[in-house]
């Protein structure tokens, strides 16, 4: 059965809801609440302004016209008309946008294919004070994720002992690490090029530094290196861990 916000995102979100990326995606986000807030002020702080000049002390000099006193209702105002076409189209204008934010983060979190092929899922482990990924052949490697340009990746996050959180910022991507539980998060990264990766929770005496490196590659090249994986690396991801951060150094 075809639902009612099924038909809603097939027929009008299309064109409305920014579809792409995450960093994109929330980029749009930024810039439509900056430009309406933009526009709400100079609106409001205009008028403000006018109002202040039309009815300053020095142009009513010499005025007997009758002044409301404190307390009672001025005349004059239009039976509250003024009143009524403001809070309408305050109460439009933040309907329609709560609705556009929400089904542009509805987007986010159920993303559609935007590229031919299956996503690559990857399994993200955190540990103290390490990050290691699994990829669907059963290879893992410790610190640093390879994947490929253009493409979906999925993360499906957990903590081998501790609560952490893993994170990329410059690719929008983040999610909660927690013992015995499962998060997802996705990301999609439009070139070639070294990213950043976090923990963003405090896990212990390492937290600081628990970073890892993301490393998206060309399609081909991606093809090959994971042609050439096993899962014989997954016994050795905790001691090259330690061989490439030096953490149990730093924080004995």
């Amino acid at each position: 059965m075809i639902t009612l916000v099924s038909v809603y995102r097939g027929l009008l979100l299309t064109a409305v809801v920014p579809r792409g990326t995450r960093a994109y995606v929330f980029q749009r986000i930024y810039v439509v609440f900056l430009i309406l807030g933009t526009v709400v002020g100079i609106v409001v702080i205009a008028y403000m302004l006018y109002k202040a000049y039309k009815y300053r002390a020095s142009a009513h000099a010499g005025d007997d016209r009758d002044r409301p006193s404190v307390g009672e209702i001025p005349t004059g105002s239009g039976g509250g008309r003024k009143l009524f076409v403001s809070f309408t189209l305050s109460a439009i204008i933040v309907v329609s946008l709560i609705a556009w934010t929400y089904f542009t983060l509805l987007y986010v979190e159920d993303p559609e294919p935007v590229t031919e092929g299956e996503p690559l899922e990857v399994r993200v482990v955190g540990h103290q004070f390490y990050w290691e990924f699994v990829y669907p052949n059963g290879h893992s490697s410790a610190n640093t994720l390879r994947v490929p340009v253009d493409r979906r990746v999925e993360l499906t996050v957990t903590s081998a002992d501790v609560f952490h959180n893993f994170g990329v910022p410059e690719l929008r991507a983040k999610a909660d690490a927690i013992p015995g539980q499962e998060t997802d998060t996705w990301f999609i990264a439009p070139e070639t090029g070294t990213y950043q990766a976090h923990c963003y929770e405090l896990c212990g005496a390492g937290h600081s530094y628990m970073d890892g490196t993301v490393r998206v590659m060309e399609r081909d090249e991606y093809r090959t290196w994971y042609a050439n994986t096993t899962s014989s690396g997954s016994g050795n991801a905790s001691a090259s861990a330690v061989g490439e951060t030096g953490v149990s150094e730093r924080v004995a």
